[in-house]
């Protein structure tokens, strides 16, 4: 008798086929499959979440290019990117939607504030691509071994250390917009030893980016060995997408400094 439950229905191991004349070899095949994976029963990977994480930059480097062309883009992009993330960071489910609008307004920044400082500085983009990928090369070869883990002490200090650069660059930007500083950086440019503060300023910000990303590393791998929900990889690929694009424009800015204004 077959069985309405399409449970039971669509399986070979409770079909009537199966009933009346058994075969051995299909039901051996049948329980020689392989368990489920994350992905079959709706848990979150890291083969899901890397390939979230590279459709979000697909997306980031489509904006990137249109704010390439037109860089007058890197202002709303930046403004609007800005919104965007407040509203993922806050939001309680993770939205693909949002999270790739994100990436392309975030892109139409990078490609336009790119473009600006290639300008200005020829060549200057493919070392901070290079730079960037060689820090995430880097952080990413030393989680993986086991090298560079996080620390409840070290999160903290990072956590101060990220607090107090945001203050200075609020600081900075408000002297530079009432012209209380001089030089292209503002209080950057000022130097310690004939060498810019913002050199030194800059090398900081990289580890803080770098420290972030292992953190976003730590996050993710928490986040699969707990079963956490398949949609929350898109929460995983907004969180490394933040701190590249961050890692990114701080590099840009180091390598104009030490090129000079």
């Amino acid at each position: 008798m077959s069985n309405s439950n399409p449970a039971f229905s669509r399986s070979l191991a409770f079909s009537d086929s199966a009933v009346r004349t058994p075969d051995a070899a299909a039901l051996d095949a049948l329980y020689a499959k392989p368990s489920a994976t994350g992905s079959d029963t709706g848990r979150m990977t890291y083969e899901d979440t890397v390939m979230k994480t590279l459709i979000a930059f697909g997306v980031l480097l489509v904006g990137a290019v249109v704010g390439w062309v037109f860089p007058v883009l890197a202002i709303p992009g930046l403004i609007i990117g800005l919104v965007l993330a407040l509203v993922n960071i806050f939001k309680k489910q993770p939205s693909r939607g949002l999270i790739l609008a994100y990436a392309g307004f975030e892109g139409l920044f990078v490609g336009g504030i790119s473009n600006i400082f290639n300008t200005m500085w020829n060549g200057i983009v493919t070392q901070a691509v290079f730079g960037t990928l060689a820090v995430i090369g880097v952080t990413l070869f030393l989680f993986l071994s086991g090298r560079f883990r996080t620390s409840p002490r070290m999160n903290r200090i990072v956590m101060v250390g990220m607090v107090g650069y945001l203050v200075f660059s609020l600081t900075n930007f408000g002297l530079m917009a009432f012209g209380a500083t001089e030089g292209m950086f503002g209080l950057r440019s000022y130097e310690i030893f004939g060498i810019p503060l913002g050199v030194f300023i800059g090398i900081f910000v990289v580890f803080l980016a770098a420290y972030s990303l292992v953190m976003d590393f730590e996050s993710i791998k928490a986040g699969v060995e707990k079963g956490a929900p398949r949609v929350y990889g898109w929460q995983g690929a907004f969180g490394i997408m933040v701190t590249v694009v961050w890692l990114y424009v701080e590099i840009l800015r180091l390598l104009a400094i030490l090129r000079g204004e």
